[in-house]
């Protein structure tokens, strides 16, 4: 409500601009013409260079230096550091890069923004640049109306986008040489320390209602071109756009982890120190602006490129002066408290962010990663569910009775460990899955189903295991040894799963892991099948009542299924992310939920009419 209270404010005030100043149209279409712009090129790139662009940042940040190149490279490329930050927010919350890497893209992607400021004082505003807009536009539209190429769908966009770009530097720089036959805005230049602070939260205001430091700097650069604003005020307004950019990647961060609110606290900490500095020592800078102009060939009163020189030097000055401590923030991010509690991190979805909607490929990348912790968590439920030791799990192969706890306190109830540590986690990623499946690819889309599906049959497997735990719970310490014998074998077979699946969930070799659920499978399933001919012994032998062996037999059915359901799971999780499909069709094609308790109900009623003739032969005998 507050927000279109203030949309409906900032249109009522433009509109009175517009009443009482015509020619600010012209310069505030240009402004919207460029952030039309910026948000094609931005989503273009997305499609265009999807998934290599998130393979390269994957490959190319193992050191602080490419993580360094990478952002300047990148955000020079695509000219927008708030969608490089956007990426670099995800990966680092998803734990794809570490903290300091994520670090060193931010303030590469500072770096690298100031290549705009280059190309219009360069290039932009000395020809006209309308000219080159029109055919790239034209070219643009024909690329993007080629629906079944995403590829060059999303190339058409980048086209669009830069037709957009030229096109609204032209109108901001005719809009300002036609405002000057009117207008003199230089009669409000101010000097002195007051200008530099006033100016400097002018150009901090501007960028943060424009969600765009390109825009600030693009306008200061026309409108110093035009002679509206003072060279002094320019360089005030280039270091308030600077510092206002990082709104943009705090809000990306708003809903990201602690890692990812971590890096955008880092990023907001490294551009207000670089402002301060350029403030501090703005005298120094403007005198080892001119000197390198000199050096530069840049003419004394080609003050555009001066602002872009000193753009680039007082970032640069920047990087210098906190990459030695690089170190120190990163341990003081990390010990900080400001970015969240570390209990609260432990609920709810640990991975997915609203950064990682930004980027198709990142978002599976996520996806993958917050279903491994799902599997934790099931895991971990269903272990304490069954009286198994969770920190047995990770020792499988020697896995013993001795792992097994006995009586009904050892036996937390799984519904109620489903509610307050599960459900939130598997809510958040169906919730994810659906905001970002129409952005997808036919092939991402895939992939995408076949997580969703591994999640439900994570959550499926744990459901039916609660109608087993009731069993379990009574039987773990029945006066009958047989009976404690036969499900304490269950339960065996029930940790040794649960912590094979550990082990290939926390492996990163999707390719291994999607191959050695096959082994796990032919290792576990002959475990749970229940020994008949010694049911029927026991039966005869009077050892275990008839009662008893109907639930045993009924536990042993679905045992069964909900081994299956589980390697199915795994099957639909690691053949998405290597789309290995077809050598993963050993197991059962998949089934729905009332296919699947139907099955069973069958399976039962057989088992029961099974033992129901054996009772009446023993008791011929």
């Amino acid at each position: 409500m507050q927000r279109n209270t203030f949309i409906l404010l900032f249109c009522t005030c433009l509109g009175l601009i517009f009443c009482l100043y015509p020619e600010v149209q012209l310069i505030a279409a240009g402004v919207a013409v460029f952030l039309l712009g910026m948000i094609n090129l931005e989503e273009g790139f997305k499609v265009f260079a999807g998934g290599v662009l998130e393979t390269c940042l994957k490959n190319t940040t193992n050191t602080k230096s490419k993580s360094l190149l990478f952002g300047v490279v990148v955000t020079s490329l695509m000219q927008s550091s708030s969608l490089v930050s956007v990426i670099a927010i995800s990966f680092v919350s998803a734990g794809l890069i570490p903290l300091i890497q994520g670090i060193g893209i931010i303030f590469g992607a500072n770096l690298g923004t100031t290549t705009g400021a280059w190309l219009v004082a360069g290039f932009g505003l000395k020809v006209n640049i309308a000219l080159y807009a029109m055919p790239i536009l034209v070219f643009g539209v024909v690329c993007f109306l080629q629906k079944n190429q995403p590829k060059l769908r999303g190339l058409g966009q980048v086209l669009i986008g830069l037709g957009f770009l030229f096109l609204g530097i032209a109108f901001m720089k005719d809009g300002f040489t036609e405002i000057s036959q009117g207008i003199d805005l230089v009669q409000y230049a101010m000097t002195g320390v007051v200008g530099l602070l006033v100016f400097t939260l002018v150009g901090l205001v501007v960028t943060v209602v424009m969600q765009s430091s390109h825009a600030t700097l693009i306008l200061t650069i026309t409108a110093l071109a035009a002679g509206q604003v003072s060279y002094e005020n320019a360089l005030a307004l280039a270091i308030g756009s600077n510092i206002g950019t990082t709104v943009t990647a705090i809000l990306g961060a708003l809903s990201a982890n602690m890692a990812g609110k971590r890096l955008a606290g880092a990023h907001l900490i490294f551009n207000v120190i670089t402002g301060l500095l350029a403030l501090i020592f703005i005298q120094p800078f403007i005198l080892l602006v001119d000197k390198l102009s000199v050096f530069m060939a840049i003419g004394l009163d080609d003050y555009t490129l001066k602002l872009a020189l000193f753009h680039s030097l007082f970032n640069l000055f920047g990087i210098m002066v906190i990459l030695p401590f690089i170190g120190r923030l990163v341990c003081f991010l990390e010990n900080s408290s400001l970015f969240g509690d570390e209990e609260n991190e432990m609920i709810g979805p640990r991975y997915l962010n609203d950064a990682a909607l930004e980027m198709t490929d990142t978002s599976l990348f996520v996806l993958r990663k917050e279903i491994a912790h799902l599997s934790e968590l099931v895991f971990t439920c269903m272990s304490k569910g069954f009286g198994i030791r969770v920190d047995d799990l990770s020792n499988s192969d020697e896995f013993k009775t001795e792992s097994l706890q006995q009586g009904e306190d050892g036996f937390p109830d799984i519904n109620e460990l489903y509610f307050s540590d599960i459900k939130p986690v598997y809510s958040a990623i169906l919730d994810f899955t659906v905001r970002v499946e129409p952005s997808m690819t036919g092939e991402q889309a895939k992939v995408l189903s076949s997580f969703r599906q591994g999640a439900s049959h994570l959550i499926m497997a744990l459901k039916l295991s609660r109608e087993l735990q009731v069993n379990c719970r009574q039987y773990s310490e029945s006066e009958n040894k047989y009976m404690v014998y036969e499900y304490n074998r269950l339960r065996l077979s029930l940790g040794r799963l649960l912590g094979e699946l550990s082990r290939l969930f926390e492996s990163k070799d999707m390719a291994m892991s999607a191959k050695g659920v096959k082994k796990v499978r032919s290792r576990i399933n002959q475990s749970v099948i229940l020994d008949k001919v010694n049911l029927d012994k026991l039966i005869r032998e009077n050892l275990v009542s008839a009662e008893l062996g109907v639930s045993l037999m009924n536990d042993s059915v679905i045992t069964r299924r909900l081994v299956k359901i589980m390697l199915r799971a795994a099957k639909q999780i690691f053949g998405g992310g290597v789309a290995l499909e077809q050598d993963l069709d050993f197991l059962e094609p998949d089934l729905e939920a009332s296919d699947l308790m139907e099955q069973t109900k069958t399976q039962i009623e057989i088992n029961i009419h099974s033992l129901d003739e054996l009772t009446d032969q023993a008791g011929k005998k």
